[in-house]
């Protein structure tokens, strides 16, 4: 039987446009999502699960379950609601009421400045592209920090690498452009320079508390012993972890992950110039960030590819549509002995150690680890206010055991945020794609424990993974 640490947090997460609902009320500004989900007519944020108006209904749940932390995120745009300007006060109102709950509860707020939802103002002028928009996030930030004096954990962004690719190599996120790699390398390297600034001004500020960066990463695995095998999965490595790593924890980013970019850049007749003053920044960034935060949901087995870049995102979760070959990238496999969700999101818990274990060999100044997300997406099936949820506990229960033996093994894993604290919209799967502790009614907003959150609820108390 395994065990956490006595200290080990279990929390809940979430994020303002996934939870909040209320996108066109007191004042908050427009994001790129309210128009682009009008657009597309599928669904929209609103009222998602009404976080604007039940968070005192999800903060209580959070005490009686045992979740002793909440990972929330500031939308810029309810803040600033053109990005910069004119303050809306009813925006930070709501906030401070938020984390006063939290506090009155016990709950620890870790909050993300950051989570997709740049204001539509800077969004239209190219959002992390223009360097304009780096500017006036640095000011945001900094806003943050005077303001909610309250809040002792800070994230500069969620997931970098999602953002830069769904926006610009994939296309499921708005602008929708495919397979640009010029834009998915120029927007992944502003965003971790802005990273940096902001890590900077809460260090050089004598700001209190603790700042750092959460990551999505999925290891990746050469589909065979093959040597064209082996290299697809170096480079898609080098894109997709290192790159990140790298700016974040050397501040530059080493040669032979700066080959394997310009190896992509190259196959897809397209180059990138960086600012060399941007790594001043970098450097200094480089050991003062206080932790590392990692989404983990995934691994990948990459299989060399040279043709034409080609791909179908499973929005639906029609099992076996998934299709991610891209040129001078490579072809990611299905593992067919391997359990999938109905999404393609292969399940494989080794794949977690195998990542702390790695970031602990090849970064060894990262301080300390937060899981900021890791969950199963699951078409729940809710019956007279029962939702038995078993396949998500055997999921949580492997991830836990991946992070004990990562923790025996000397990484330094201090907490575990599971995605998410109560079911929220999903940004390209709507609402029948559910993560949550919590069943939530999206037609009454009414709340139900699932099974699994009474097993979450065991293993904070006991730390002990059962």
């Amino acid at each position: 039987m395994l065990h956490l640490p006595e200290d080990f947090i279990m929390g809940g997460a979430t994020a303002a446009y996934q939870a909040e609902g209320a996108v066109q009320i007191d004042g908050k500004g427009a994001v790129a999502w309210d128009s682009f989900l009008a657009e597309k007519g599928r669904y929209t944020a609103e009222p998602a699960s009404d976080f604007y108006h039940q968070y005192p209904v999800d903060i209580a749940l959070c005490k009686q379950f045992n979740i002793d932390s909440v990972r929330l995120s500031i939308a810029w745009s309810r803040i600033f609601p053109d990005g910069y300007g004119k303050i809306n006060q009813k925006g930070v109102d709501f906030y401070h009421a938020v984390f006063a709950e939290c506090i009155k509860n016990g709950v620890t707020p870790f909050v993300t400045i950051h989570h997709f939802d740049t204001p539509k103002t800077l969004f239209d002028k190219g959002d992390f592209l223009n360097r304009e928009t780096i500017e006036h996030f640095v000011s945001f930030a900094t806003f943050c920090f005077d303001e909610f004096k309250e809040i002792q954990y800070w994230s500069t962004f969620n997931e970098i690498y999602p953002l830069a690719t769904n926006q610009y190599l994939t296309g499921v996120f708005p602008p929708e452009i495919q397979f640009d790699f010029e834009k998915v390398i120029t927007c992944l390297h502003h965003m971790m320079y802005a990273h940096a600034r902001v890590v900077n001004v809460f260090k050089d500020g004598g700001y209190q508390g603790e700042i750092g960066v959460v990551h999505s990463l999925e290891p990746k695995y050469p589909y065979s012993d093959k040597l064209a095998d082996i290299h697809a999965a170096k480079v898609d490595e080098a894109l997709s972890i290192r790159f990140l790593l790298d700016a974040t924890y050397l501040g530059y980013y080493r040669q032979s992950t700066w080959e394997m970019l310009t190896e992509i850049l190259e196959k897809n007749q397209m180059s990138v110039t960086l600012d060399p003053a941007d790594f001043i920044e970098m450097k200094k960034a480089a050991n003062r960030n206080d932790f590392l935060g990692i989404n983990h949901y995934v691994s990948h087995w990459v299989r060399a590819y040279e043709g034409e870049s080609t791909l179908f995102y499973n929005t639906t979760g029609e099992k076996g549509t998934q299709v991610y070959r891209i040129k001078g990238v490579g072809e990611r496999v299905p593992r067919e002995d391997l359990p999938k969700t109905d999404w393609d999101w292969i399940i494989y818990p080794q794949g977690l150690y195998d990542l702390l274990t790695f970031i602990k060999e090849e970064y060894p100044n990262y301080k300390q680890i937060y899981i900021t997300e890791n969950g199963l997406g699951f078409k729940d099936e809710y019956q007279d206010g029962i939702i038995m949820d078993e396949a998500r506990i055997e999921y949580l229960r492997g991830h836990f055991k991946s992070i004990a033996r990562a923790i025996e093994d000397g990484v330094n894993v201090r907490g575990y945020f599971i995605w998410s604290l109560m079911d929220v919209f999903s940004w390209v799967n709507g609402y029948n794609k559910r993560y949550g502790l919590f069943y939530v009614d999206f037609e009454t907003q009414k709340r139900y424990p699932k099974e699994s959150a009474y097993w979450y609820k065991f293993v904070s108390q006991t730390k002990t993974i059962i």
